[in-house]
């Protein structure tokens, strides 16, 4: 067996089918045969025509869990976040603005398409005070944690 070599949006994001890992060299030789993987012009680039998984950095503060992620080159009204007391979900579509016909690329590495990350969270959170922010393509979405332990005394009020 060889190791098969992640490409870079693999490496970005940190997917990986974890079936194809690992290839027999036989299979490696069937693919050379009919041009896949090979320069030729035709059929070198491989797509799949599936949603891509975000890679996220998910932290915590004292009052909040703080979310993070790279959406460089997509626009805010194509970015749609579901937050939940206990779970979010960020979806997104990436559109390529270009018409480069396939036979002049070279390398083409950069995901175009849909995207998405479903995060369980770790406490619950108060999804009506959550805030989204994107700087320089990154997102940060701020989660303030539910304070299960604060008691607020209330004065009865005679009508």
């Amino acid at each position: 067996m060889i190791n098969k070599k992640r490409s870079f949006f693999e490496r970005l994001t940190g997917r990986s089918n974890t079936d194809d890992d690992y290839i027999e060299e036989e299979e490696v030789k069937k693919l050379s045969v009919r041009g896949i993987g090979k320069n030729n012009n035709k059929n070198w680039v491989e797509e799949e025509a599936e949603e891509a998984e975000l890679t996220v950095d998910v932290f915590q503060t004292p009052g909040d869990i703080i979310i993070q992620t790279m959406v460089a080159g997509v626009r805010p009204e194509d970015l749609e976040l579901t937050i939940a007391r206990d779970m979010v979900t960020i979806r997104g579509k990436r559109e390529e603005s270009r018409t480069i016909d396939e036979d002049n690329y070279f390398t083409k590495e950069l995901y175009w398409g849909t995207f998405s990350r479903t995060i369980s969270l770790p406490a619950e959170v108060d999804c009506e005070e959550a805030e989204a922010t994107e700087k320089h393509g990154l997102l940060t979405i701020k989660l303030p944690k539910i304070d299960k332990e604060k008691k607020k005394n209330v004065k009865v009020k005679s009508v």
